[in-house]
């Protein structure tokens, strides 16, 4: 509401009340403002209902888009969820915002992560090169996939989460949770990895992560080389070379966060993280992702079928460089032992 429609209310109430003595035109002429401007916002009653009554609806959309899946989400993530209901309602952003502004809807903020900031890059030598060079998005599906560890608190102790995501299409592939910080679940997610995937793995396909001990310890570079992987690292202390994994840690830890404060056990937290990644993978819509989830994602990638009945359907997304330019076919552990 603008400040002449508040004053105009002001004066229509005042009207209202049966001890006033002041005419209309005493009111405008004190508030400032024109009879004509007043008996315009007079007559436009009905349609401002009406304008509000619109909103209401589009706002119980809203809200049900919000709490879709479970889990709560921005503006462009209700413009995807709309997107995705049966039938599709495709509703404008700005008109999103707007009504979320309106009726006090708000998602929890992410904040900067203070690591990131004061992360700075070594010139330093590394068990493997950096093939990628942050092009993560450059050579298509099952090209680049990422993996790395992350802590998650519960009940006074930890659980670690091992994953492998798709640079292109976002995808966890695989994912392991472990109640220890031993080697072996790093492998087991390489493990199920090719178990789930293989077919759709190439020989170009490179496994990148950062250079923890998990990583350079000789049974990763054996596992990768077995299973015909080839390896790359990001610079020692560099989190931006594993940008879309640490991305994707952030905004897991911010949705499950309140279910890990009530969990008692590390079978809790098996059920959390498994409910979450199905989730993610399948309705957690991304906007780069041309409003899909990254399985739907990957299927209009390589069928070329997008899967929503909406006007203006995304352009197919543009794979930008040969996966050969990224280099050798395979890690030589040789070099590693």
């Amino acid at each position: 509401m603008n400040d002449s429609s508040c004053i105009f209310e002001i004066i229509y109430n005042t009207m209202q009340q049966s001890h006033n003595t002041m005419s209309i035109k005493t009111l405008c002429a004190m508030a400032g403002v024109s009879r004509s401007g007043y008996y315009a916002w007079l007559n436009a009653a009905p349609a401002r209902a009406q304008r509000e009554q619109q909103d209401r609806d589009d706002f119980e959309q809203i809200l049900t888009a919000y709490k879709m899946h479970g889990y709560s989400k921005g503006a462009k993530g209700i413009y995807m969820a709309l997107l995705h209901m049966d039938p599709p309602v495709v509703m404008n952003l700005k008109k999103i915002r707007r009504l979320m502004d309106k009726f006090n809807l708000s998602c929890p903020y992410r904040g900067p992560n203070p690591y990131r900031r004061m992360a700075k890059a070594l010139k330093t030598s590394s068990v493997a090169d950096n093939l990628l060079q942050r092009e993560f998005e450059a050579y298509g599906p099952r090209i680049v996939l990422l993996t790395d560890i992350t802590y998650l608190p519960y009940n006074g102790t930890f659980a670690y989460l091992s994953t492998v995501l798709d640079a292109f299409t976002k995808q966890i592939l695989s994912y392991v949770l472990s109640p220890s910080l031993e080697v072996d679940f790093v492998l087991e997610t390489i493990n199920k990895l090719v178990e789930y995937h293989g077919v759709s793995l190439h020989a170009e396909t490179i496994i990148h992560s950062d250079q923890g001990c998990h990583y350079t310890s000789h049974k990763f570079i054996n596992i990768l080389y077995d299973k015909k992987l080839r390896q790359s690292m990001s610079r020692k202390g560099n989190c931006w070379d594993n940008a879309p994994q640490e991305s994707f840690f952030g905004h897991m830890k911010d949705h499950i966060k309140p279910e890990l404060a009530e969990c008692t056990s590390f079978a809790d937290v098996q059920v959390i993280i498994d409910n979450y990644i199905d989730y993610y993978n399948n309705r957690r819509y991304q906007w780069h992702l041309a409003r899909l989830s990254p399985n739907e994602f990957y299927k209009f990638v390589t069928t070329g079928k997008y899967p929503l009945d909406i006007p203006n359907v995304p352009a197919m997304p543009a794979i930008k460089k040969d996966p050969k330019e990224l280099g050798a076919s395979a890690v030589d552990i040789d070099d590693n032992k």
